[in-house]
């Protein structure tokens, strides 16, 4: 399992044109499930994201994590995280989960991060979404269980 996360300053996920999901100061987490994830890979990826230390302390050091920050989480899924990009120029999807499978586990680590004290927003699994950040740093990172 995959997120790409980045803190933002405001984020907000938008399917035909009516705002589904939308956070103001935190991070949003594109989440890419692959084969072989469960509920156990899930939670830890969950749990390393809530406690992922990408915000400043009072002396401008990345020292706080999204909860100790008081901010929020807008979780979008991306299955093109999963992609295989080794070979030739078009990305094979073969590492990817089935969607009945991500979407279980979308849904469940979203809750995992609800369950862990954090406002959590969603985009619409395997909805055509428009993504809208601002990208506050810029700070992304790749976390991976």
């Amino acid at each position: 399992m995959i997120a790409l996360i980045q803190r933002v300053s405001a984020a907000q996920v938008s399917v035909e044109n009516k705002v589904v999901g939308t956070i103001g100061s935190g991070l949003l987490v594109l989440l890419g499930v692959e084969k072989g994830d469960d509920t156990a890979t899930a939670r830890k990826l969950a749990e390393k994201v809530i406690n992922y230390r990408v915000f400043s302390d009072e002396l401008g050091k990345m020292n706080l994590n999204v909860q100790q920050a008081a901010g929020e989480l807008l979780v979008v899924s991306q299955f093109t995280l999963a992609a295989d990009t080794q070979k030739g120029m078009r990305p094979s999807f073969s590492k990817g989960a089935s969607p009945d499978v991500a979407r279980e586990l979308y849904h469940f680590f979203s809750d995992c991060c609800r369950e862990l004290g954090v406002k959590t927003e969603n985009g619409q699994f395997a909805a055509e979404m428009q993504v809208t950040l601002t990208n506050d740093g810029p700070v992304t990172f790749w976390l991976q269980c």
